[in-house]
């Protein structure tokens, strides 16, 4: 009975020390999935990031689920403005989401995002596009930041991560949108 009892405590505790283990080789293999062969899209560490060290993170999605919706659409808006033989590298350095949790609305509010024109959505990136020579046509860093997020309206308000999403769309569009055109 005790050797039973002294397993069933130690399972959770090996599982966990487990997951710890594999989660950084996940979380790497992770950045290089969904990736099209013109764009690539990583991100520095997610534990850094200010919606992480000053956002409430009860209860919501782990960085890595809006990471991956910001990669898709990323991806997708490039390709589609890229000139054949053109390579875009995008990597992610910051993130906070539009919102915030504002907790002294009481212990019903304490995992509810609120959503004002005060909380913009912010993303800092850094960015290399070169052409098929390898050739380094533009690079930098980028500050991106929407303060008329809410004043813009939405195509489906029920979309997640919209705000963010439409600034990152935003910014491809502005950044290697076709000249000619």
């Amino acid at each position: 009975m005790l050797i039973q009892r002294t397993l069933k405590d130690l399972i959770p505790g090996l599982a966990l020390a487990a997951f710890l283990i594999g989660a950084p080789a996940l979380a790497q293999a992770g950045e290089a999935k969904g990736d099209s062969a013109r764009v690539s899209v990583a991100w520095t560490d997610p534990a850094a990031f200010t919606e992480l060290r000053y956002g409430h993170q009860f209860r919501q999605p782990k960085p890595e689920a809006w990471l991956a919706e910001f990669r898709k659409t990323l991806v997708r808006r490039a390709d589609s403005v890229l000139q054949p033989g053109q390579h875009l590298d995008v990597t992610i350095t910051d993130v906070k989401l539009a919102g915030q949790f504002e907790p002294w609305l009481g212990a019903d509010y304490r995992d509810v995002r609120i959503v004002k024109s005060i909380y913009p959505p912010r993303i800092n990136l850094t960015f290399n596009l070169t052409d098929a020579n390898g050739q380094v046509i533009a690079s930098g860093e980028r500050k991106l930041r929407d303060p008329a997020f809410l004043d813009r309206g939405t195509v489906n308000p029920s979309e997640s991560y919209r705000f963010e999403k439409r600034m990152l769309k935003d910014w491809v569009a502005r950044e290697f949108g076709r000249k000619d055109a």
